[in-house]
Order: structure tokens, then sequence, then C-alpha cells
């Protein structure tokens, strides 16, 4: 059995497939592939966002809580947990490279490829697709991407105040189809490694796509499909607009919108090639992302530690498997780190790991593998590593800070308060204590705690020129 295993950024999991909340977001490939698959309903992150999830994704371990002080010179930028995968822990890829898989990577996800990065472990090949947000790949001065920068700011002129705004400008200059955006070139590449490899078998490909995480810059007939006739400023990094009209938060929506079903195109480019060369039968797919995001949600747009709910902290998560009923859906919970165990018990390889197989919920031997998640997400500090941690189970969500006093803990009573609108957190004291517990039992000591990561400063190249060059 060969192994795709496709991972989405920002890709929120209420999109695909009937009945969710966002179901209106065109994703035809998408949906075909979850009729096809198993859908797990109570997918969560472990350690988010970025990096923090694919480390355990990769490795089946937890990369919460923060532990490691790495070298991070040359990286950008210097969250907790957001660094090389631990030298011990060995990688999905290397685990099959050792039992005879040819073993590819494709993806722009661009902090995976970094100086001081190691995760092209145990893959035979990689390549490293450059362009995303402020990946230093083209310079350039401001005349050439003049026209980008009117179209996304109020004040083009200030272009030094948003440096990644300018680089991602920079690094787009030449586009001239859709072939030649960033989703498009990751999905074609990975069909290209499939027709070179494919009778290689068993393969490993694993794909990862940086989009749909901003900036949401899809083609305009991407777009034009939720807001037709817009003629005004193209926000693609949201926080760039300042104060928004309604009329500039109905373009942001349809931006993001416009660029889910993009990728969902090319999406379905790859799981077209797969078919064209006959090995849906004998290969697993695997589709996953990293986190979600907020759109309008609570009032807000964007992800991050302040924000732990569903639409930041739930994953897609859809397995095909040859022979297995399709369009089951399992409602017990798993998390990012069950990812590689489950893949491998499928292939027939047992290695030890902190995640678990979730197989058997699936085959009915089993109702639940856990009966809550703990979710660690990394929170920007000053010289300490400090995160923001969600504790789910089946009624409650309790919202905490780890590595500091916070001020402001949450709980949301789940079953009369779906949303999470309303904090009950005095309420219910004895709740809070056995959530508490479980948090303590993840980190190892008494909450607040306190991790040995350093958390320092990580700019990007580009900010430093515009700072030293008349910027702030």
């Amino acid at each position: 059995m060969n192994l795709v295993i496709i991972c989405l950024d920002t890709f929120r999991a209420d999109i695909i497939g009937k009945g969710q909340k966002l179901s209106h977001v065109e994703t035809p490939n998408l949906d075909r592939f979850a009729e096809e698959s198993v859908c797990f309903t109570n997918a969560f992150g472990e350690g988010q966002p970025t990096l923090q999830m694919r480390r355990s994704a990769m490795t089946g371990m937890r990369s919460f809580p923060w532990r490691w002080n790495f070298d991070r010179r040359g990286h950008w930028h210097h969250a907790p947990g957001w660094h090389k995968i631990p030298p011990e822990q060995d990688t999905l890829a290397e685990i099959l490279r050792e039992r005879g898989y040819m073993t590819g990577l494709v993806g722009d996800t661009y902090h995976m490829f970094k100086p001081t990065m190691n995760y092209t472990r145990g893959f035979m090949t990689y390549e490293f697709v450059r362009g995303q947000e402020t990946d230093n790949w083209k310079g350039g001065t401001p005349e050439m991407i003049a026209e980008g920068l009117r179209r996304s700011l109020r004040e083009p002129d200030q272009y030094r105040k948003y440096p990644a705004l300018v680089q991602y400008l920079y690094n787009q200059r030449g586009r001239k189809n859709e072939a030649d955006y960033q989703c498009a070139r990751v999905f074609r590449a990975a069909a290209d490694w499939l027709e070179d490899n494919h009778t290689n078998a068993p393969f490993f490909l694993w794909v990862d796509s940086f989009d749909p995480h901003e900036p949401w810059d899809p083609p305009e007939a991407y777009a034009e499909k939720y807001m037709k006739g817009y003629k005004g400023l193209d926000f693609i990094y949201p926080g760039l607009g300042g104060e928004r009209s309604s009329e500039e938060d109905e373009r942001l929506e349809a931006l993001y919108f416009g660029e889910v079903t993009l990728v969902d195109r090319w999406v379905g480019h790859l799981l077209d090639k797969l078919d064209a060369l006959g090995r849906r039968e004998d290969t697993l797919v695997v589709l996953t992302s990293d986190h979600g995001t907020q759109m309008f949600d609570h009032g807000q747009v964007g992800k991050g530690p302040d924000h732990l709910h569903p639409y930041n902290t739930r994953l897609n998560l859809y397995v095909r498997h040859p022979g297995t009923p399709e369009g089951q859906r399992v409602d017990g919970f798993v998390q990012a780190h069950d990812i590689p165990a489950t893949a491998l018990a499928l292939l027939g390889i047992v290695q030890p790991m902190e995640g678990q197989n979730a197989w058997p919920l699936v085959m009915g031997k089993a109702a639940s593998i856990r009966d809550h998640v703990v979710i660690g997400w990394a929170r920007f500090c000053n010289g300490r590593a400090e995160a923001r941690v969600s504790v789910r189970d089946d009624q409650w969500n309790y919202v905490v800070g780890v590595g500091y006093e916070d001020p402001e803990p949450e709980l949301y009573d789940l079953r009369q308060d779906p949303e999470e609108r309303i904090n009950v957190v005095h309420r219910y004291p004895d709740v809070v204590a056995m959530q508490r517990k479980r948090i303590e039992a993840v980190i190892g000591q008494p909450l607040p705690g306190m991790m040995n990561e350093c958390c320092d400063a990580g700019p990007a190249p580009i900010s430093v020129y515009l700072a030293r060059n008349g910027g702030v």
C-alpha cells in the first residue's frame, strides 16, 4: 500500500461536505473526496500553529509542551515550539524509507525549509516551491510592485510599514495565469512527482500547501464567485485595512473563500493524476489541515491563541482507504499526533508513538481512544515560552494560559452554548479543577507552569531591511 498525505494550511474544518456551516463555499473535488473517505469529525490540533502541528503529524509525538531550545538563528519567527524536529524523534518518512518506500516531499510552507529546520528528514527527494509570504526569495524595487501596493494599501507610499506584503509582492512578480499561483505550482509539482515515481512502489508522498493561509490572493475569477463587481481595495492580509467598511469585509471573506476554491481545484488535479496512473486501489490518501481561521466568527478575522474555538483548533481529517466503506463519519476525539500511528497501522507497520491508531474507531472495535483533547497554541511573549491551552471534552471547553498567570481563563458549556460565547468559568469550580488537572498531566507540573524554551525576537529579513531604510 502506498501513502499520500496532503496538508493544507488555515483551511477551516466546517467547509468540506454537505451540511457544514460554510458548505456554500465551492469545493467539489474535496466534497467528492470526503464522500469516498472516512471523516473524523472531532479531529483537533495538539500543538499549534504551523510547525508545531506538522512536527506532531510527522512524528506521532506531542509537540506541546514547549521544551526544547534548539538553535533558530536565521529563522523567523521565534514563537514557542517553532523549531526543528528533535533528533531523537523518528519521522514518518524515515520509518517508511527504512522499509523500502520511495519518499518524497513537495511543499511551499516555507517555514519547513528555512535554515535550522530539518523537516526534510527521511525524504529521498524534496521540492521547495518558493514564494509564500515572507519567504526571502526575490528582491526588487517598490516601483516593480507599485500596482500591487495600490491594490492592497490605503496609503501605498507607506509600504515600509508592511514588509510581509512587500516580500510577497516581490515573490509573485511575473505571474501570468492561474498555473503560476502558489497552490497550483505545489500540486502540479506533486502530480509530476507521482508521474515520475508511481512505479517505485511502495511510495510515500507528503504534499504541503501553505494556501489558503493569508495572503488571500486568488485569481479574480475565484473571488468573483463570492462577491461580484467589487472595485475597491483588496486587503489580502486582513490586518492591513485598519477599520474596514462592510463592503471591504465582504470582499475579505470573498478572498478567503476564493482561495479555498482555488486550493480545491488543484487538490483535484493531484487526485485525478493518482487515478490516471491507476493508483487509487493501492494508495492510502490522508487529507488534513493544521488549523482554521476566524471568518467574522465572534466578530473577528484571523486565528491565534486568544481564540481557541473550533473554527481555529479543529482540523480536517479525511482518510481514503481502499476497501473501507465510503462516507463514514467517526465522532471520537483524535489529534494530529494520531495521524502517523493510524497511517502506519493501515500499512501494517507497528511503531511506538505517543499518538494512537484511530482506526479501531472506524472498525467499531473501540468507542474512543481518548475522552478529551489538550491543545496548546503558541503565544508570542518576551523571552519565555508561553501558550494558551484548550482542554475539550464532550461538554466543556476550558481555556487558560500556561507559562504565565492568565487573568482571563474561559469555560464554555458546549451543550448549552455550542457557539462558545458565554464564559461560565466562575460558575463551575469543579469542572475547572478537573480540566486543570488534565492540562497538568500533559505539562507535568502544576499550573501555570514554566517551560524552559526561550522565545526571542526573530524578524524576517525584509522587516529588518525596511526598518533600516525608513520603516518602522
